[in-house]
């Protein structure tokens, strides 16, 4: 183990003799200063010291001088003064300036030992507690990134969960297959030209891409009719909100887009289904989303007609302004550009392998 460094200074050659003498024998290694000058000189070299023990009253640049200048670039350094003065004010205006503590000249052998062991102590305590503060920095930097990097991969699996509970309804009813990518891409793109926050955004998402999980509790005999519904099966296709609803709230990461599914059919001004919820007592997310839910709808074949144009579904969307949409929403969507909706159709159905324009009757039904 290397022996603590200590600097002597003062401008007396026996003291610094004896002083260091003293500190040999007691096991630390010592330099010697003739002056607060040559002490700066030996401390700007390089060579380091644990402790510095200084005269007060030195020519040229006094001990307090020293401290100062010491205590700038060498915090970490504690010093202790020396003196002859007896003068208690002399003392205590050293420690204001940063000296660790003060001896009074002459003293004994062990006041000095003593002394010295406190300040190195002292200093021993400082670094380990900065080391500490250091490495609990470094602790809590290591477990934040493992954090993020547990959150990320939360989020990918539960990717994967909405990507099975999808894939789930499309083998239940391939009439929908890709719709609610699309509308999903479409929704998106609303929320963010209307500037909602990522976290918004993905809830929003999720309750876009989930809308119509609750057709997975409707029979089959009522999804997959060919014909039109009569009175009883429409009411029954109608519990898809509500059926979609229950099944997500039960899952905590779904439970705010549970509420975008359980009002995806409502309509602005109170007339939809299933509570009647007027204006912005709907999500803000079901009332992008229907916005969306129709452009796909309009520019998608179905049984009664083909696909109809990009500008056919704006003029309709714009023409149900205030009644079923929310015209807030409207005038953000009518201003985003057309290519937005033509590039988003392309790469959502070239990923899913669909033709958009298919048949849609299934989301024709729960729409009606």
């Amino acid at each position: 183990m290397a022996l603590e460094r200590i600097l002597v200074v003062d401008d007396e050659d026996a003291i610094r003799e004896i002083v260091s003498s003293m500190l040999s024998l007691a096991n630390y290694q010592c330099r010697q200063a003739a002056s607060g000058k040559e002490a700066l000189a030996l401390l700007d070299s390089g060579e380091e010291f644990e402790l510095m023990l200084s005269d007060l009253m030195m020519a040229e640049l006094d001990g307090i001088g020293l401290l100062e200048r010491t205590k700038e670039k060498y915090p970490d350094m504690p010093v202790v003064m020396v003196t002859a003065v007896h003068d208690i004010s002399v003392a205590l205006r050293a420690i204001r300036n940063g000296a660790y503590d003060y001896l009074l000249k002459p003293f004994e052998r062990e006041q000095l030992l003593n002394t010295v062991r406190r300040a190195l102590e002292n200093r021993r305590l400082k670094m380990e507690n900065r080391a500490y503060q250091t490495n609990l920095e470094a602790l809590v930097a290591a477990r934040t990134e493992q954090l993020r990097t547990a959150i990320h991969e939360l989020e990918r699996s539960y990717d994967i969960t909405l990507e099975a509970l999808g894939d789930a309804l499309d083998l239940k009813d391939r009439e929908t297959e890709g719709h609610s990518k699309r509308v999903t891409a479409f929704t998106i793109a609303i929320a963010r030209a209307m500037g909602l926050p990522k976290d918004q955004i993905d809830v929003i998402a999720r309750g876009a891409f989930l809308h119509d999980i609750g057709k997975m509790a409707v029979p089959d005999n009522i999804l997959m009719k060919p014909g039109k519904l009569d009175a009883d099966e429409m009411a029954t296709m109608r519990e898809h909100c509500y059926h979609g609803y229950k099944m997500l709230q039960k899952i905590p990461f779904l439970k705010e887009a549970a509420d975008i599914v359980y009002s995806h059919q409502e309509r602005y001004d109170g007339t939809g289904y299933p509570r009647g919820l007027k204006g912005e007592e709907i999500p803000l997310g079901a009332r992008m989303f229907s916005i969306a839910d129709t452009l796909d709808a309009i520019m998608s074949d179905r049984p009664y007609r083909k696909a109809q144009s990009l500008e056919a579904a704006r003029k309709e969307i714009l023409a149900w302004s205030g009644k079923q949409f929310d015209p807030e929403i409207v005038e953000v969507f009518l201003q985003i550009p057309e290519h937005i909706w033509q590039e988003l159709r392309r790469e959502i159905d070239a990923r899913s392998g669909t033709n958009s324009n298919q048949s849609q009757s299934t989301s024709a039904k729960a729409s009606s």
